[in-house]
């Protein structure tokens, strides 16, 4: 990446062109390359160029602008959106994150604060970490479309193989009505995400540190809160940048998710530099798996970062590997088998992985995070030679208008 972020801002009607260039910053590491006025014009210009990130300005809620910022996404997955919004963006804020945008701003604002923005969403999809020059830890999304698949009981062993071979790893409870991480790993939730955002102030690592609970493994976790009610005072913004801040303190985030792609869901897969797909061997599940998939697909999210695992995988119902294969449109690169000893080690709180290493289902996560330890030592190689000896790309460069 090049040692300035250089941007393009394309304009929808309707905006205050002096507040708008009045909130643009000027040098601060970012050059901004063109202000283009009307949708069509911009799509144009990024035809023809490659900017680092692409900021949408519009007067409120606008069809337009959520069009091309999924366009925009869906061209270049890589590349960052920020949208600009005039007046209180009630009402639009979900549809922006929905439609694949990384943060949103409301004018008037600094354009210290704007500059701040622009380089935390460069960091979220680059995973390179512009102020410290450093590689950011991957984030590995637990997904399942259908509840009842294991999640939990992946995400927990997965975040305690890793921690138990010395690395830093932190899973979170995104399951913010009924998370049960606390209670597979068998730790009391004595502070929750719900604790983190009502303490106030400024987010750092030294701050979120203090909210994580020590796991036996050398694990940590940061848990869901303990009632539904107090769900909804984590907002997406908030998880957006709790997700940013622990990829800069590990060297693994694990997102235990809920089922469906709700905001929450969605702005975790947009932080996640991997996503674990799991799914269990009967029709249902393997039709919501597919669903699942393809939401990915239509979402940008690159193929190679999703793996696929199959839950109780040697059940007899009928339904070969084979057919699984055909009914998914891909082949599980794990496979976990059944075990009496899964269950009992839930209600333990003790991952399988640490109560009997022996077990098959116990290989099968040590496996999952092999995959996982092996390419992130391949990642974080790439992405420190990229910060180090990128050099900047030419790019044309468009006048004020």
């Amino acid at each position: 990446m090049a040692d300035r972020i250089q941007a393009i801002v394309a304009v929808d009607t309707g905006v205050d062109e002096h507040q708008l260039r009045a909130a643009l910053p000027e040098g601060a590491g970012i050059d901004v390359l063109g202000v283009i006025d009307g949708l069509e014009e911009s799509w144009q210009t990024l035809q023809e160029t490659s900017p680092d990130i692409v900021v949408v300005a519009c007067s409120g809620y606008s069809d337009r602008a959520l069009y091309f910022i999924d366009s925009a996404v869906k061209q270049a997955s890589e590349r960052p959106v920020v949208v600009m919004t005039v007046g209180s963006p009630n009402g639009f804020v979900r549809r922006v994150f929905e439609a694949g945008a990384d943060d949103i701003i409301t004018l008037p604002e600094s354009p210290e604060r704007v500059a701040f923005t622009l380089e935390k969403a460069i960091a979220r999809r680059h995973g390179a970490a512009i102020a410290s020059g450093e590689a950011l830890g991957a984030m590995i999304c637990v997904l399942g479309p259908k509840g009842g698949t294991g999640k939990t009981l992946t995400a927990t062993n997965l975040v305690a193989a890793l921690g138990s071979r010395g690395e830093r790893a932190i899973i979170v409870d995104l399951d913010l009505q009924f998370g049960d991480v606390g209670l597979a790993l068998g730790i009391r939730p004595d502070k929750t995400l719900y604790d983190l955002e009502r303490s106030g102030g400024s987010l750092d690592a030294e701050k979120l540190d203090a909210y994580l609970i020590r796991h036996p493994s050398g694990a940590r976790a940061l848990l869901a809160p303990t009632r539904p009610d107090q769900a909804s005072a984590v907002s997406v913004d908030f998880l957006r940048d709790v997700f940013t801040t622990l990829r800069t303190m590990s060297d693994f985030v694990i997102v235990d998710t809920p089922p469906g792609f709700t905001p929450e869901v969605i702005a975790a897969i947009d932080a996640s530099s991997h996503i674990c797909m799991v799914g269990m061997l009967d029709s249902l599940s393997l039709k919501n798996t597919k669903l699942g998939l393809e939401t990915l697909d239509l979402m940008g999210y690159n193929p190679e970062r999703v793996l696929m695992l199959l839950n109780r995988a040697d059940t007899r119902v009928g339904i070969t590997r084979e057919e699984v294969d055909a009914i998914i449109g891909t082949t599980p690169s794990i496979y976990v088998p059944s075990d009496r000893q899964v269950p009992i080690s839930v209600n333990d709180g003790v991952p399988i992985v640490m109560s009997d290493e022996r077990s098959d289902a116990a290989a099968s996560f040590r496996m999952l995070a092999d995959l996982y330890d092996e390419e992130q030592k391949v990642v974080e190689a790439e992405q420190l030679a990229d910060i180090t000896l990128a050099e900047p790309k030419p790019r044309r460069r468009f006048a004020w208008r």
